[in-house]
């Protein structure tokens, strides 16, 4: 029993090795892209923050309560004082008081007598107030917290479209660099073929030598490339990994379906996309032209609440205190409304409330300006994509033609009719038209992004 869980363990490491080591297609680079992306992380915190600004902002609905405390010690008392009241005591009324009190203490009364007050004491008080009205700066501050709070969410959108799109866009150039690796494999194992067959004719005496030290020098070309190309898969993938959080070794699906789709034939007709689909396209739904929106509302929000710094604000209020400062201890409570109306912040105010509406027409002339850019971007982005369809096409029949070609000047090498400069020429014009169509799919791909990125529609 041991030795067979023992073994289901070691299936199940094994298995997890194999899929930990298994390559990485698009869908899964853009997951670990928005899961593990530090921009993208960064965003989240900023949304994280927007939430306390907007709850702290919720609070300033509610009163602002206050308590402080004070005691005290000096040196000499604060309340120093000699009264004299020996003129104001008449013979009747001296009569009367020394029947009253005793005659030590009418004895005093001839004489100044120094009062002293507040040489210590205590003090203590707990004030609740509440605002009532403060200009509608309450009300639009929380709006316009609300409105941060949105804006980082859309912005985290954007983000995430920017990291996807640059996960896309290095994903497709590993798969450049991947076909074109495999047309380097297949140009070697011509040249290999074409090497052999002139090195046997070299010894029957029927070709040059020059012939072959022609085709060493192309072989020696592509291993130059060879070693480019390696070099920038290796930086691509550093790229992409940092850009995924990847970290150690990893490999990367440079297969894909639309890959293995493009047909050798030539068929690559995609519907295309017409100037009226573009024009009833909605870009409502794009996170920059709401942020666009959002800014526009913000600047109002602002010039309202520059508006309510200069109107009366009228607030009401309770409170308790204690103290002991005149030698007994005494406690009270009290209710009060307060009302501060500012007169001269008017005239620097009335400056600030025109800078804030100007402020706002910019933003305003802003959101107007950019729409009519964002229709451009998706108008030129749907152009892209017809454009890189018709070069796919052309760029498969150029490879067509120079894949012929190649045949025919191989065949007309061996018959003797051709030179080995005209062999290469054909194989290099026939590497060249392969490169090319490569570079035609990458970039009918990248204009698919740039359209799904200008519009938020597949095209």
């Amino acid at each position: 029993m041991k030795k067979i869980i023992a073994l289901l363990l070691l299936c199940s490491v094994c298995c997890d090795f194999v899929a930990a080591q298994s390559p990485l297609s698009l869908s899964a680079l853009k997951d670990s892209a928005l899961q593990n992306n530090i921009t993208l992380r960064k965003g989240r915190l900023d949304i994280e923050a927007a939430k306390e600004q907007r709850k702290e902002a919720f609070t300033h609905y509610f009163p602002s309560i206050s308590g402080n405390a004070l005691a005290f010690r000096a040196n000499s008392p604060m309340v120093q004082m000699d009264v004299d009241v020996s003129p104001y005591i008449t013979p009747e009324l001296g009569a009367i008081l020394a029947q009253m009190l005793p005659a030590e203490a009418v004895m005093a009364l001839s004489s100044p007598i120094t009062i002293e007050m507040m040489k210590k004491g205590k003090l203590a008080n707990v004030m609740a107030l509440q605002p009532v009205f403060a200009g509608r700066r309450i009300v639009l501050g929380n709006k316009l917290a609300l409105l941060g709070e949105e804006a980082s969410q859309l912005q985290l959108q954007l983000s995430e479209k920017d990291v996807e799109a640059q996960v896309e866009q290095y994903y497709w150039q590993l798969v450049s660099m991947n076909e074109k690796s495999r047309t380097l494999d297949a140009v070697d194992s011509l040249l290999g073929t074409i090497r052999h067959d002139v090195e046997t004719a070299v010894k029957a005496g029927v070709a040059l030598n020059n012939d072959l030290l022609q085709v060493q020098l192309r072989q020696n070309e592509i291993q130059s490339q060879r070693l480019k190309l390696n070099n920038g898969l290796t930086l691509v993938k550093m790229l992409v990994g940092q850009l995924c959080g990847l970290t150690g070794s990893f490999e990367v699906d440079v297969q894909p379906a639309e890959l293995s789709a493009l047909s050798m034939t030539g068929n690559t007709e995609v519907s295309g996309l017409t100037a009226l689909e573009v024009e009833s396209t909605s870009l409502a739904t794009l996170p920059e032209y709401q942020l666009l929106e959002m800014n526009v509302e913000a600047a109002q929000l602002q010039r309202k609440m520059e508006v309510g710094k200069y109107l009366p604000s009228v607030a009401v209020g309770a409170g308790y205190t204690y103290h002991n400062l005149l030698g007994n201890k005494q406690h009270f409570g009290m209710i009060f409304a307060t009302v501060n109306v500012p007169i001269t912040d008017w005239w620097g105010g009335s400056y600030a409330i025109r800078r804030k509406k100007i402020a706002e027409q910019q933003a305003r002339e802003q959101l107007i300006d950019k729409t009519q850019l964002l229709e451009i971007r998706a108008q030129k982005a749907a152009n892209d994509v017809t454009e890189a369809q018709s070069q796919l096409a052309l760029a498969t029949q150029s490879m067509q033609q120079a894949d012929e070609n190649l045949r025919i000047h191989r065949n007309t090498y061996r018959a003797g009719t051709a030179t080995m400069r005209d062999l290469l020429q054909a194989q290099l014009l026939q590497q060249q038209a392969c490169d090319q169509r490569i570079d035609a799919f990458i970039a009918l791909q990248n204009a698919r992004l740039a359209y799904r990125q200008a519009t938020g529609l597949n095209p």
